[in-house]
């Protein structure tokens, strides 16, 4: 016998019925009770009639009602058949909470945002299901449809061998001149898309605004495009007076260049429509927004919409749209993630507080690789490419000094661009032993200290080591590792390395010196900068054999023993 049926031989129906608080019910149904139903097994609720009260000529009579409800006899068959729907239902609304900083919603308030961990940003936004609900396709559809050429009939599929027939894919993209011009183009895979939507983002004061300015300039001028062409400059955080003073200071006077400040997406696309421009660019996403959509300029909606009314129209147009997004205290881009997959290309800008250098990186392309980097200076008069990057991470002044000991130059790559650094060791004799270990990972610097202890006979455990990347640059790769045991080793042994010699080559765990990819690009970078040595692995000699590298000499290493051998012994 079950647990109920149990219950149900020892209790009778109406001692199971529970109070429950009154609700608003028709005058012809008084009071609802709960009973125990031993067929379904489960709690129901039902309706007496009220005896006083004479029934409606608008409801069935009581034996149809009750009819109705025999078979269902649930609390939500009472509601759905004695209540009718209310005006005030026909338009729900609910309450979605939404972080100022980073854009993470939940159905709920917390004190804490749970994505960014930062406190009472949080805000209340009620998401309304209108059927009259603005979309950011809709807007831009409209604002498009009276100014683009009329198709004729309904579009369809087409062949993949019927598509983009005839176009010169040599000149497909628009090229940007000069060495600022390079530097972008390099990052967007050679050129700029025609319809393409590019987000570009960085903390605030890095250069963004100033990069997308010099931009448009390029864009405007079309030296290689053969005549000028407008470019529209909206900026949502600045005046038109301000953007103009910013131009004089950077000495950008071309007559094509329009600005324009406003923070209405659909105002923007009709002023676009009168001018058609060759690019559009907007200063930034989270400061504009779209009437009829739920919440505030920089919300979650008002961001993903706006970016998809742009999308259509860099899409319906082929005119290029550059968004500048903020940034959270994280590094991300505030608003959705999905903003991130909705564009064609994402770039960051990323820079030193106390530094004048710019890096700008690719994230995501759409038509070239990710693995680019740009390098730039910030001046008076805007941001310049540098010719030479590796200068940035090397000191100005070396010297042969006894002082100097603990100093090796490696060899890395970013993408296709190849880099000079600097890297320092000081191992110092002391009672408290510590490591201190800053642009090298942890894992990596012990894998190799371990290695120079047990393969080459150092004795460095009773000594504190140090290691420093200069300019704080990060190895990411394995190139460095010989550079990394060059330089301790040196320290260690207290002799200056000669500074016109470079390594390059990962260490492995019996000591051996191993092949790294590119190695011929790494190596005609150090000639170039007028290196007389360069270190390298044995069988990286073979392969560069044949190759003119002017005056320097490149020497094949075995092990970590044959690299002290030829630098500290016979040098």
């Amino acid at each position: 016998m079950g647990p109920f049926q149990a219950l149900y031989s020892r209790t009778p129906f109406r001692t199971l019925a529970t109070t429950i608080k009154p609700l608003q019910l028709p005058k012809l149904y008084s009071t609802l009770s709960t009973i125990y139903d031993p067929l379904s097994g489960r709690l129901v609720t039902q309706a007496s009639p009220n005896p006083n009260q004479q029934p409606d000529s608008t409801r069935p009579p009581d034996s149809d009602y009750a009819n109705a409800l025999k078979d269902d006899r649930s609390y939500g068959a009472v509601l759905k058949t004695g209540f009718k729907k209310t005006s005030s239902s026909k338009s729900k609304s609910r309450s979605i909470w939404v972080c100022s900083e980073c854009g993470y919603s939940d159905g709920k308030w917390w004190g804490k945002c749970r994505e960014c961990n930062y406190y009472n940003t949080m805000k209340e936004l009620k998401e309304f299901d209108d059927a009259g609900k603005t979309s950011g396709f809709q807007v831009s559809e409209k604002v498009t449809r009276s100014w683009l050429p009329k198709e004729g009939g309904e579009v369809g599929p087409l062949r993949l061998t019927d598509v983009n027939r005839g176009v010169n894919h040599s000149n497909w993209r628009f090229p940007l001149t000069g060495l600022f011009g390079d530097e972008v183009s390099r990052v967007l895979g050679g050129g700029l898309v025609p319809g393409s939507l590019v987000l570009v983002g960085g903390d605030p004061g890095v250069g963004k605004s100033t990069l997308m300015l010099q931009v448009a300039a390029l864009i405007a001028e079309g030296q290689e495009l053969g005549k000028p062409a407008p470019v529209l400059y909206v900026s949502g955080e600045e005046s038109v007076e301000q953007i103009g003073n910013r131009a004089d200071r950077m000495e950008i006077s071309t007559d094509e260049l329009f600005l324009y400040s406003s923070t209405d997406i659909e105002d923007i696309l009709v002023k676009a429509q009168a001018l058609s421009p060759r690019a559009l660019i907007i200063d930034s996403i989270q400061t504009v927004h779209l009437a009829g959509v739920t919440g505030s300029a920089g919300g979650i909606y008002q961001v993903k919409e706006c970016t998809a009314a742009l999308l259509r129209f860099a899409k319906k147009t082929d005119v290029p749209v550059f968004l500048i997004g903020h940034v959270t205290k994280s590094g991300d881009i505030a608003g959705p993630r999905v903003l991130e997959h909705i564009v064609d290309a994402v770039l960051y800008m990323e820079g030193e507080q106390y530094s004048s250098h710019r890096l700008l990186r690719a994230f995501k392309n759409r038509f070239g690789s990710t693995d680019e980097l740009g390098v730039f200076e910030m001046t008076p008069c805007g941001l310049q490419a540098v010719k030479n990057p590796s200068e940035i991470f090397l000191s100005e002044e070396r010297s042969d000094s006894e002082f100097l000991a603990g100093l090796a130059i490696a060899v890395i790559m970013d993408g296709s661009r190849t880099f000079v650094v600097e890297i320092q060791a000081l191992c110092a004799a002391g009672a408290s032993l510590s490591r201190q270990v800053n642009g090298v990972q942890a894992g990596r610097a012990d894998m190799i200290i371990a290695v120079l202890m047990k393969q080459a006979g150092l004795r460095l455990q009773s000594n504190s080591i140090f290691l420093n990347v200069v300019s704080g640059a990060t190895l990411t790769e394995t190139a460095g590792d010989l550079a990394v045991a060059a330089a301790i080793c040196s320290s260690f042994l207290e002799f200056p390395i000669p500074s016109n010699v470079a390594f390059i080559g990962e260490l492995g765990l019996g000591g051996e010196l191993r092949m790294v990819p590119k190695m011929e690009k790494r190596v005609s970078t150090v000639a170039k900068l007028g290196y007389k040595k360069c270190v390298v692995p044995v069988p990286a000699v073979k392969l560069l054999k044949g190759l003119d590298f002017g005056e320097m000499e490149v020497l094949g290493c075995k092990d970590l023993k044959d690299v002290i051998n030829i630098v500290f012994v016979t040098s």
